[in-house]
């Protein structure tokens, strides 16, 4: 899908300590159906790409990666890029220090995405997975039990959640955010209609572009989701034919001393 990525920023974000990405739950938050929800949800491949050209050109410019191998990208379950086009992607927008050269070099698929270009903005390799979007009632976490923690979907909600209002205080302008704990975020809206051209002619609308780039951080946060879930579904099927198996053996073993036949 991807046959270049876009290098550099398109958008300089005006950004304070991590706060401006504080955890959610006193705004409204979005419930959207984001494909790799539930016990056999899966990732969207061609979103995952979608956001990652979204992180390229806008978030890059002052959020890192740096828990997440440049490689990953072409792992299946997650962007699944070809291999040419990941080395190709790291050489053309990324160089990392070499101490063996001492001086910079272009990055390489081992090498890690990297570190923040902004000193005040938040790493966003498991930011996903450090938001709760849903909670309570009356803090018991039944809405997480029924919807999911809500971290894609409190960061696609806040993307979106600009109102267009602003202020000053203390000389920083805030934002209002209906997403935002407290109605205002120092963070300005990185992102805008039609902001990122994909080639594929997918909507690419503020809410689009919110939800794509929110699917891409969920899976730098939980990679594995989908092995994950395989593993987990495994494991109730053998404990449910486990539990099958213990219970038709107790009832054999117990059927001489209740006076009932075996056979």
């Amino acid at each position: 899908m991807l046959k270049k990525l876009a290098t550099g920023a398109a958008f300089a974000l005006a950004l304070v300590p991590a706060a401006s990405f504080a955890a959610g739950g006193a705004g409204h938050v979005e419930d959207y159906d984001f494909s790799f929800e539930g016990p056999f949800g899966t990732y969207d491949t061609n979103q995952l790409q979608r956001g990652l050209q979204i992180y390229t050109e806008v978030c890059a410019a002052c959020h890192g990666l740096k828990q997440v191998p440049i490689r990953t990208l072409s792992d299946e379950g997650g962007p699944n890029l070809p291999a040419d086009q990941v080395r190709a992607y790291a050489a053309d927008n990324f160089s990392v220090y070499d101490p063996e050269l001492d001086e910079d070099r272009p990055a390489i698929p081992t090498d890690h995405f990297p570190e923040n270009n902004n000193a005040g903005a938040p790493d966003l390799s498991l930011m996903a997975k450090a938001r709760a979007g849903f909670h309570g009632p009356y803090g018991l976490g039944l809405n997480q039990m029924f919807k999911g923690m809500g971290g894609a979907e409190y960061i696609a909600s806040l993307l979106a959640g600009y109102t267009g209002e602003t202020k000053e205080e203390a000389g920083t302008t805030f934002y209002e955010n209906t997403a935002f704990p407290g109605g205002w975020i120092s963070m300005a809206p990185p992102l805008s209609d039609e902001q990122v051209e994909f080639i594929d002619g997918a909507p690419n609308d503020l809410e689009s572009l919110s939800k794509d780039v929110s699917a891409f951080l969920m899976w730098t946060a939980e990679p594995k989701m989908m092995a994950r879930k395989q593993a987990g579904f495994v494991g109730v099927l053998f404990l449910t034919v486990l539990s099958v198996l213990l219970y038709l053996t107790n009832k054999r073993l117990w059927a001489p001393h209740k006076g009932k036949k075996t056979s």
